[in-house]
């Protein structure tokens, strides 16, 4: 980390329902200028991130937060100091969006940008925002691999876009098949494939990525070749090793209870939002929860939602 003075800087991801975030490209006379950046401001002395961030928001661009959802925090060091962004989803606001600062403003999408340069501290957030909200994680063992299959294509078709492949009960080869059956399908609908555990069998097949346990995570001294690292979390501790390897995200819980976990004391959304605080990677919420409890996992810094049984519910058995 730089020695110089940290800046603290809030910056919103306003989005539309549709999934699309707002950018404003930086005026002449400003440090890069001509680069775009998501809106936001310095947080000033005595200022938390979340009044800075409203403050920002209306005397930028005339509007006024109304959720305004922890996300994630990135540290960058540019030429002029050593920034520290506070990242803040903003999914609703009253107010004409009128720009006071920016040259322009653009609507754009994280798998199919139209503008540039962007600020070199923001390629990590635009991958994050291209992570779908909900996982769903396979129970194959459970319910028998064409059993699963048949749910998977009926949850690909309903718009699951993030698949787990987690099943320590299968035999090696049953788990091999399940992931190349399995992949295809998810390549046809534009989803992703990760697998849990087995690093050499998500290379063998081509999966999208792998799903580190945390036993796993604690082994291991560079990040996997993927191109997309998840790691499944139980403490701060764990979330903290996960953020130094530099995984794209995190699975922390269990949130609530659950029938797999009866006596098991659920974090709640209150713990779940104190793990998380300014981690520099989105965290998934698991366990006890489900598609319903998105927006309440959102407000609660949670990126979205990763489940088993609510994953395929409603798909065919």
């Amino acid at each position: 980390m730089s020695d110089r003075k940290r800046v603290e800087v809030a910056a919103a991801v306003i989005t539309q329902p549709d999934g699309s975030f707002l950018l404003g490209q930086r005026a002449p006379g400003t440090f890069y200028p001509g680069y775009w950046e998501f809106p936001g401001g310095k947080v000033e002395p005595g200022e938390d991130a979340r009044a800075a961030l409203i403050r920002e928001l209306d005397e930028e661009l005339g509007i006024r937060a109304e959720a305004c959802w922890p996300w994630l925090v990135r540290e960058f060091d540019y030429e002029h100091a050593h920034v520290r962004l506070n990242f803040f989803e903003v999914p609703a606001w009253r107010g004409k969006i009128n720009d006071h600062v920016h040259s322009a403003l653009s609507w754009q999408r994280a798998d199919a940008l139209t503008v540039s340069p962007m600020l070199p501290a923001n390629a990590p957030v635009l991958k994050a925002l291209r992570l779908p909200r909900r996982m769903g994680i396979t129970q194959a063992a459970r319910v028998g691999v064409e059993a699963q299959l048949r749910q998977l294509d009926a949850a690909l078709a309903d718009g699951l876009r993030l698949v787990q492949v987690r099943e320590p009960a299968l035999d090696v080869a049953s788990r091999e098949a399940l992931v190349r059956a399995a992949l295809p399908r998810c390549r046809a609908a534009g989803a992703l494939l990760l697998v849990n555990d087995d690093i050499e069998l998500a290379r063998r097949c081509g999966a999208d990525g792998v799903q580190l346990p945390a036993r796993l995570l604690a082994t291991l001294a560079e990040r996997p070749d993927f191109e997309w690292v998840g790691a499944s979390c139980h403490s701060r501790d764990e979330l903290l090793c996960a953020a130094a390897l530099g995984v794209d995200f995190a699975l922390l819980g269990q949130v609530a209870t659950t029938p797999s976990h009866p006596d098991g004391a659920p974090l709640g959304w209150s713990g779940f939002t104190a793990l998380t605080a300014g981690l520099p990677m989105p965290v998934l919420a698991i366990g006890g929860v489900g598609r319903d409890d998105l927006a309440q996992a959102r407000a609660a810094g949670a990126h979205g939602i990763a489940a088993i049984r609510d994953a395929w519910r409603g798909a065919s058995d």
